[in-house]
């Protein structure tokens, strides 16, 4: 078990983090960087499930004002996250840990279907189970996922990767005045609407008593660190 005491926990990666500093694809540096930290995370003995977004590769909204159903460009955004996570298996997998990619979109010759009974099989055989897809419905975020699944696959937190090292009143990018905070309740976040997870994922996580630590994925061995209770992060949480 992890110095945080978390025995199971599933991160929360924007499709953005595998793109690196191009922006646009798979930045391969970066996306073994990211494979080599979540290896470490298991080497500590916690149990991982991993949530990736598709937004290095497509992202369905903005298809949707452009004139394709919402329905259909969300569909598509969720084939751009599996496409993630076999891409994070296979970096895994080099590594020497196992991995097995699951999506809540049936595609056979893919990947298997995501069900909790074989995620739950997975994380005990030690494999880091990359969870691809979204829900597998329309209307639903990757931020929004993460909350499910780790509520499904009982895990004691949501580690949320962002660019920021936690939670700011404002963007500090842009208001250097901008308070950081250490933690929050699932109210506070949602009363002053803090732009890190969608409302959903906020209200799904308070429902559940699941707590959210949003951290800044930019240095190595970022995730490794908020795990043994060294990272700087912010707990959003009762």
């Amino acid at each position: 078990m992890s110095e945080s005491g978390y025995r199971r926990v599933v991160v929360k990666l924007s499709g953005e983090a595998l793109a690196g500093a191009e922006g646009f694809g798979l930045h391969q540096p970066v996306v073994d960087r990211i494979a080599e930290d979540l290896v470490a995370c298991a080497g500590l003995g916690i149990e991982l499930g991993v949530v990736v977004g598709g937004g290095n590769i497509f992202r369905g909204i903005e298809v949707s004002a452009r004139g394709v159903s919402r329905p259909t460009g969300d569909t598509m955004g969720m084939l751009a996250t599996v496409m993630n996570c076999l891409a994070l298996e296979a970096a895994i997998t080099r590594k020497g840990a196992g991995a097995r990619t699951l999506s809540a979109l049936a595609m056979p010759e893919v990947c298997d279907l995501y069900t909790r009974a074989r995620a739950l099989r997975d994380l005990a055989k030690k494999r880091i189970v990359l969870l691809g897809a979204g829900t597998g419905n329309p209307f639903f975020t990757t931020d929004t996922t993460a909350v499910l699944r780790a509520a499904e696959l009982e895990a004691q937190a949501v580690l949320k990767a962002t660019n920021v090292d936690g939670v700011y009143s404002a963007d500090p990018k842009k208001d250097p005045t901008a308070k950081r905070y250490e933690r929050l309740t699932h109210r506070e976040a949602l009363e002053k609407d803090l732009k890190v997870m969608d409302s959903t994922a906020f209200a799904l996580a308070r429902e559940n008593r699941m707590p959210i630590i949003v951290f800044s994925m930019g240095d190595p061995g970022a995730i490794a660190a908020v795990l043994r209770g060294k990272g700087r992060a912010t707990t959003v949480g009762e």
